[in-house]
């Protein structure tokens, strides 16, 4: 979702509601327990909180979030939230991080978002319309920003993920990892970073994650609907110091993604991605307690995207994943100088780079009403992201007529979470994002 600065500390508040989901990418991730020198509650944290905001894609809305940490088990946490608005409403609940009682390495998680927003956009085509010869399909690396279907709509989806820790390297006696904080920075020994070898450094978890989503685009002459139920099966290799926050080594990711056509899914589709993030500290200074250069390499490529002619030589894809799904760019994770899901192909290729300075000063710690938020440290982020997608996964192709932004950020640490604000401009606009999470 795209925000106004006006909106910030509104999303603020939701974000830290809502700081136990698994937004970050990828989905699957290290299973952590933090504690804090700061001595929060060690029987868990329960906050619930009003908001008010005002996005495009909902116009002005009122609500009510609510999250627990350490709900049943002390790594489990459960949140969810509601609002409404004129005409968009919205509910969501979640549950992360369950330990099954049979498994000491085996966690379930869940969550889902039922809503109806009165103006939401994509930068694609009706399924059964052909594009004519000549013309960009919307959303090709050459479409005009200008071509896109934009109306009232549902936009549905639910998630559940199954993820095992293997018994090698930070987590070989458990499939949780134990981290200690002092001030937001980690303070116990790192889980990895010196030596990549997966045996000895580092934690590894294999996730299968069953994905579904559903949208529908409505207006006086047409109706326009999108359904995937699929599956993604994943492996993590993080071999960082602290994977909430990286401040050196480094961590792999690769999966493959597969909707095999069936309940409401129009068509079958697959497609692979991979992962590679690199983190090198550059230590402190006289203003800051860590100075942090992060790289971060992305690529996807779908084998079973085709382009269908007919009889005139116009052209629709069959095969291929949804916009939002496969090699697709743009948004709050990549591209984030350009609109959600802006770009998508058969293949794509994608690049960041940047620059973490985590304040030494902390212009909140010592102001009592705001210490529910367990407000550790702000971070200035300068970052530079470079892309491109492509109907056929060439070199020569991926890497001419990228598309790039640049950007800037102010993020924190609260409660052993990040939530982040990013601002990043492109030849297409100028774009503000609220998350929770590093991007990577």
């Amino acid at each position: 979702m795209k925000f106004g600065s006006n909106e910030l500390l509104a999303c603020f508040v939701v974000a830290t509601l809502l700081s136990t989901v698994a937004l970050a990418k990828p989905p699957i991730k290290v299973k952590t327990s933090i504690s804090r020198a700061e001595n929060l509650n060690p029987d868990g944290q329960t906050l619930i909180l009003p908001y008010a905001f005002s996005a495009e894609s909902t116009g002005l809305v009122f609500g009510v979030g609510g999250m627990r940490k350490g709900f049943h088990q002390d790594q489990m946490s459960i949140g969810g939230l509601v609002f409404a608005g004129e005409e968009s409403h919205a509910a969501f609940a979640g549950v992360w991080d369950y330990r099954l009682p049979f498994s000491q390495r085996t966690f379930v998680s869940t969550s889902g978002m039922y809503g109806y927003y009165p103006n939401h956009r994509a930068y694609t085509a009706p399924h059964d319309i052909y594009i004519p010869p000549g013309l960009e399909r919307p959303g090709s690396n050459d479409s005009s920003e200008d071509v896109y279907i934009e109306s009232a709509g549902y936009s549905n989806w639910m998630d559940i993920t199954i993820e095992y820790a293997l018994p090698i390297g930070a987590s070989a006696d458990n499939g949780m990892v134990e981290f200690k904080l002092e001030n937001g920075l980690l303070v116990s020994e790192p889980a990895g970073g010196e030596v990549w070898n997966p045996r000895l450094s580092g934690a590894t978890v294999l996730g299968l994650r069953q994905y579904n989503r559903y949208q529908t685009y409505e207006s006086d002459d047409k109706f326009i609907d999108g359904e995937l139920h699929a599956f993604e099966l994943g492996l993590l290799y993080d071999n960082t110091d602290f994977p909430v926050n990286p401040s050196q080594g480094s961590s792999q990711y690769i999966a493959i993604h597969h909707d095999p056509g069936w309940s409401g899914s129009r068509e079958e589709w697959t497609y692979a991605e991979f992962e590679a993030s690199k983190y090198f500290s550059l230590g402190s200074s006289d203003l800051a307690r860590q100075r942090i250069v992060a790289l971060n390499f992305w690529t996807a490529y779908s084998p079973s995207w085709e382009l269908e002619l007919n009889e005139e030589g116009a052209s629709k894809v069959v095969g291929g994943p949804p916009f939002l799904e496969g090699a697709s760019l743009g948004g709050f994770y990549r591209m984030r100088g350009y609109r959600d899901s802006r770009f998508h192909d058969k293949a794509s290729i994608y690049g960041s780079a940047e620059y973490r300075y985590t304040l030494d000063y902390n212009p909140v710690k010592n102001i009592d009403w705001l210490r529910f938020l367990h407000l550790d440290w702000f971070q200035l982020v300068a970052f530079a992201e470079a892309g491109r997608v492509a109907p056929e996964y060439k070199i020569d192709t991926l890497l001419s007529d990228v598309k790039t932004d640049l950007g800037v950020g102010i993020r924190a640490m609260t409660a052993g979470v990040i939530v982040r604000f990013d601002i990043a401009h492109s030849e297409e606009g100028t774009n503000f994002w609220f998350m929770v999470g590093h991007p990577f």
